[in-house]
């Protein structure tokens, strides 16, 4: 299998999601990805819990595909080490704490001399300069500072995200942002530094919230699963005790809704609701109206309605819903990959129809191996371990 990162290698001073999360697309790719470990315990993201055969369902989503080399890098045995694997490197990516990179003489100032076509992803919370630079970000803190929290959950109270979508966007654009430079380096024959900042990745996506509330207006309302200005759209129960979701975006579809779904034609005209902005404005009693006839159906009858309407909907699925969903059955989007703990299932990355899908590493499971390569003896690997270093 050919993929197009394939002789790119990466070194990452990862943890947590963020960066975990970049470097695995890169490896998805096909880029060899080493992952330096803190010696005996790894990624503290092993440890997040244990649902996945004992290993942490947020570690084997992040980490297939890599080589995991545990190394202490503030030991003064492991500095060769790393200088070694970043002779030979393309990409370095560190999320680590604010300041230590550089501390440790890891940042792109101290390493573009050397190694010119190095490219140096940092992964942080603020970014490398201004107020907040040194402040400790986790993913709900930045959800938080961003306004998502602020726009995110019912009337009466805030909510996060259910997934980590502050780790996620920065990841993603860590990962967008390596290809471009992969790329210019193509061009230029020269690496260069990527900074990438949860709070900035996360305000980029508040997108229209942002806009909403231009110059001082009031934001969209907090408005649970529904959407804040567009109605009707959202969950509706249903009368199985189910919930159907469904999005109506313009006229024409209010009209065949009223008709075709809700079999009240003279609703479309209704002066409370001609428009968006009026059924917004009225949604509450227009709610009232649309749960009464829900009611009579079951929520495959109301989604059969829907459908026949071509008006969008979804079912509100669970978790294990998801695990059994026909359509990425029918569209063969799962794979196998090995663990420490066996084989679990894993997606297809999106948009890609063959990637690079290897095992989950153990703690240190390639450090014997990786050390070999870059020439050290089994008497200099005695040593490093020694003294803590591996």
């Amino acid at each position: 299998m050919s993929l197009p990162l394939q002789g790119i290698t990466v070194v990452s001073l990862e943890q947590a999601i963020a960066a975990p999360f970049c470097t695995r697309q890169l490896a998805d790719l096909g880029a060899r990805v080493i992952k330096i470990e803190r010696p005996g315990v790894g990624d503290f993201a092993r440890a997040y819990d244990s649902r996945v055969n004992g290993l942490s369902s947020h570690f084997v989503w992040t980490n297939r595909s890599k080589e995991s080399l545990t190394l202490d890098v503030k030991e003064p045995g492991a500095k060769p080490v790393m200088e070694a694997l970043l002779a030979r490197a393309d990409v370095l990516v560190q999320n680590l704490a604010p300041g230590a990179a550089a501390r440790l003489g890891l940042d792109y100032a101290s390493l573009s001399e050397r190694y010119p076509r190095l490219i140096v992803c940092d992964i942080s919370g603020y970014g490398d300069d201004g107020p907040y630079r040194d402040k400790k970000a986790y993913d709900l803190l930045v959800q938080s500072e961003s306004g998502f929290v602020s726009v995110t959950g019912t009337a009466e109270e805030g909510a996060k995200a259910g997934a980590s979508v502050a780790d996620i966007a920065a990841g993603m654009y860590a990962y967008s942002n390596i290809l471009a430079a992969l790329i210019e380096r193509g061009q230029t024959g020269r690496g260069k530094q990527i900074d990438i900042s949860m709070l900035e990745s996360m305000v980029e996506w508040m997108s229209f919230p942002m806009y909403y509330a231009y110059q001082g207006a009031e934001p969209p309302p907090r408005a649970g699963a529904a959407h804040a200005t567009i109605y009707p759209y959202g969950p509706f129960p249903t009368g199985d005790g189910k919930t159907v979701m469904l999005g109506l975006q313009n006229e024409r579809e209010w009209n065949v809704f009223c008709q075709t779904v809700l079999e009240d034609p003279a609703l479309a005209t209704h002066p409370d609701y001609a428009s968006n902005s009026l059924r917004n404005t009225n949604r509450d009693s227009l709610r009232a109206r649309i749960v009464e006839a829900f009611a009579r159906f079951s929520a495959e009858d109301v989604i059969a309605r829907l459908d026949a309407a071509r008006i969008a909907n979804a079912r509100v699925n669970t978790m294990a819903d998801v695990w059994a969903h026909p359509q990425l059955a029918a569209r063969s989007r799962w794979r196998h990959v090995g663990t420490p703990a066996g084989t679990i299932p894993a997606l297809l990355p999106p948009g890609m129809k063959d990637a690079r899908m290897d095992p989950v590493p153990a703690v240190g499971e390639h450090t014997e191996a990786i050390l070999a390569e870059l020439g050290c003896t089994s008497g200099q690997v005695r040593a490093l371990r020694d003294a803590g270093a591996i």
